[in-house]
């Protein structure tokens, strides 16, 4: 993600933001071979050369993997134009952190977040079938029929859509489902619950992969171990993305 130049300076510990901007100023800090001397100019750590007098920095932010329970009422994006409550207030301020995949405003449960956009792509490239899984308050209670029908597939705006689905309960209003997806198209459990006549009243995402929500409680955000992120890309079919020491 582009930041001020003079910001990743400080930040790779060349000097103080201001004593950067002097740096700068002076002809002497160069972006992928060309010399920058204009203040608020942008650049990215993750791929752009940065140079210090000849000298490359190394001001790549370290790779960070969170687990977040997301509670209701929180948009999944990095920015609201419109001012909403997003995951970011919930979580630390790490150099371009953002959500992995969607979770919509009104759902609950996991989400991963990191700066490492390999590990994004691997969690919703739809080609590695990463499962998801979602605890399900409907309104009404489908029979066999119906969950066959979820199955087998049914057909929505944007294409044809399967779960796996199973009854997990009953309430004074409707039933509870277990309900796995592999893909992670916009309100696509939801869209499909609708289509089958029985509006969802609650959505928790309970699973990513190999990772389980757990106990972590609403609002509350935990690094993924080293042992869960090589879990998510093996069944991803992806293996040698470096891990940060907090992800121990």
């Amino acid at each position: 993600m582009p930041e001020r130049l003079q910001k990743i300076l400080a930040r790779a510990g060349v000097a103080s933001r201001r004593s950067a901007e002097q740096l700068i100023l002076a002809g002497r800090v160069r972006v992928n071979g060309e010399t920058v001397t204009r203040l608020g100019t942008l650049a990215d750590a993750t791929v752009d050369r940065i140079e210090v007098d000849g000298v490359k920095i190394d001001a790549a932010p370290e790779q960070v993997y969170l687990a977040l329970h997301k509670p209701k009422g929180y948009l999944t994006t990095v920015t609201d134009p419109a001012g909403r409550l997003t995951v970011m207030s919930l979580c630390p301020e790490v150099p371009g952190l953002h959500p992995v995949g969607r979770l919509d405003r009104n759902s609950e449960g996991l989400l991963f977040l990191t700066n490492d956009g390999k590990f994004t792509y691997a969690v919703t490239h739809p080609g590695h079938g990463l499962e998801k899984e979602y605890r399900v308050h409907v309104t009404g209670v489908p029979d066999r029929h119906v969950l066959e029908k979820l199955e087998s597939g049914v057909e929505l705006d944007d294409g044809p859509a399967r779960c796996r689905v199973r009854l997990a309960g009953r309430t004074n209003s409707g039933a509870v489902l277990d309900v796995v997806v592999v893909e992670g198209r916009n309100r696509l459990v939801r869209r499909m619950f609708l289509a089958v006549g029985y509006p969802v009243i609650r959505l928790i995402r309970t699973r990513i992969g190999p990772v389980l929500l757990g106990r972590l409680r609403r609002g509350q955000w935990r690094f993924l171990t080293r042992s869960e992120v090589h879990a998510v890309l093996s069944q991803c079919g992806l293996k040698g993305i470096r891990i940060a020491k907090k992800n121990n």
